[in-house]
């Protein structure tokens, strides 16, 4: 039997997993078709840097990851469901990052005692790598 946590967090692994679909069709070049696969495959480094935290932390429940999830990524009838904005490819593991991000922050300010952004922002240094820190804790 698993836990609620559990089935969001193997559902979330799935949904980072999946691929993104570029379409070729609507680069100009080659150039500009690799540069946004580089881009995609560096939120899928940090959507999976984030959701390994998140999941090993046993303080971090499903209450929690509802509380956040409330935006464009919303756990719906045992599942996530994701409301596009503009291209699906180059935002949905941005939504996921951004949901852990939020998790994370409310989570160091009550866990961790860190009361201030700046205690925050030091944390998240210490856990994770300087470009998931800079960009989703600044």
């Amino acid at each position: 039997m698993t836990t609620e946590k559990e089935q969001m967090m193997n559902a979330l692994s799935v949904f980072i997993r999946q691929r993104a679909g570029l379409e070729f069709g609507n680069y100009g070049d080659l150039r500009s078709y690799r540069q946004e696969q580089r881009m995609i495959t560096k939120d899928r480094h940090q959507a999976f840097e984030l959701f390994r935290f998140v999941d090993r932390s046993e303080s971090i429940t499903s209450d929690r990851i509802k509380a956040e999830a409330k935006n464009r990524l919303e756990w719906k009838n045992g599942g996530w469901e994701y409301t596009t904005g503009q291209y699906f490819p180059v935002e949905y593991r941005r939504a996921v990052c951004s949901l852990l991000s939020c998790v994370l922050w409310n989570w160091f300010r009550e866990e961790c005692n860190c009361e201030t952004r700046e205690k925050i922002q030091a944390a998240a240094r210490r856990e994770f790598s300087r470009a998931v820190a800079q960009r989703w804790f600044s």
